[in-house]
C-alpha cells in the first residue's frame, strides 16, 4: 500500500502540472514540455523524462493539430518532416549514449540557453520559405532527439514564415507530431520506452488533453508577448532547477 501511494502522489503532482501546461501550451503553440520536465525528472529520473515527455508531446501536439485543423499549412508541415524524421531518429540514438547526470546537465543548459536564442531569433526579422523550413527541420530534429522539447527555438522560424495564431500554433504542432511520433518509435525500439513509461506518459496526456481544449477561447483575447515572457521565467527557474539536481 505504501509502495503505491509513492507511486500515485508524484503523478497527481505531474497531472495536475500537466493541466496548467496544456492550457499554456495550447495558447503559445510551445511550453507543455518545458513545465513538465522538472518534476519527471526530479520523480522518476532524466533516462525516464525524456521518454515519457515524447509521449505527452505526441498528445499535446495532436491535440493542437485537432483544434486548428483548418489552420494547419500542410506544405510547411510536409517539407519539415521530411528533414526532422530521420534527424530526431539519429539524435534519439545519441541521447542514449549519455549517463543520466549528462542528460540533466543538456536539459538544464538547453532551457537556459533557449532564452537568448529565442529572442535573437526574433530580432532577426527572419522571412523564410519552404526550402528554408527544411534546413531548420533537420536542426531542430537532431535537437529534439537529444533534449526534451525544442518548441521555443521552433516558434520564430514558423513566424517567419508568415504563419500567425491559429495557423501557426496548428502548423507547428503537426510538424512536431511527426517528430515525437519518430522518437517516441525510436525509444521504444531502443528499449527505453517501456510500458509504464507508456502508461505514464499517456496518463499525463490525457491532463495535457484537457488542459488543451481550455486554451482556445484565450488564444485571440490574451496578449501574446506577456504569455512569451512567462514562458522564459518558466523555462529560467525549470533550467536551473534541473541543473541544480545534477549537482553532486
Amino acid at each position: 500500500m505504501q509502495n503505491i501511494m509513492i507511486d500515485i502522489v508524484p503523478m497527481l503532482i505531474i497531472c495536475a502540472v500537466g493541466l496548467g501546461a496544456g492550457v499554456l501550451g495550447g495558447v503559445i503553440g510551445f511550453g507543455t514540455t518545458i513545465l513538465l520536465m522538472p518534476p519527471l525528472v526530479h520523480f522518476y529520473g532524466p533516462m525516464q523524462a525524456v521518454p515519457v515527455i515524447a509521449l505527452v508531446a505526441i498528445v499535446a501536439n495532436l491535440t493542437r493539430v485537432v483544434l486548428w485543423w483548418r489552420s494547419v499549412d500542410w506544405r510547411v508541415t510536409a517539407v519539415y518532416a521530411a528533414t526532422s524524421v530521420p534527424a530526431v531518429i539519429l539524435g534519439a540514438n545519441t541521447l542514449v549514449q549519455f549517463n543520466p547526470r549528462v542528460i540533466e546537465l543538456i536539459l538544464g543548459s538547453f532551457l537556459l540557453l533557449m532564452i537568448p536564442i529565442r529572442r535573437w531569433l526574433r530580432l532577426q526579422n527572419l522571412n523564410l520559405r519552404l526550402p528554408h523550413m527544411a534546413v531548420v527541420g533537420a536542426v531542430i530534429g537532431y535537437l529534439t532527439g537529444i533534449v526534451a522539447s525544442t518548441g521555443a527555438i521552433n516558434t520564430p522560424f514558423f513566424l517567419a514564415y508568415g504563419l500567425l495564431k491559429g495557423a501557426y500554433i496548428g502548423t507547428e504542432a503537426a510538424a512536431s507530431l511527426a517528430m515525437f511520433l519518430a522518437k517516441g518509435a525510436t525509444f521504444h525500439q531502443l528499449g527505453v520506452l517501456d510500458n509504464r513509461a507508456i502508461l505514464q506518459g499517456l496518463l499525463i496526456g490525457v491532463f495535457v488533453l484537457a488542459g488543451s481544449t481550455l486554451s482556445k477561447r484565450l488564444v485571440l483575447k490574451l496578449p501574446e508577448e506577456r504569455f512569451l515572457q512567462l514562458m522564459e521565467g518558466v523555462m529560467l527557474v525549470s533550467g536551473l532547477s534541473i541543473l541544480w539536481m545534477a549537482w553532486p
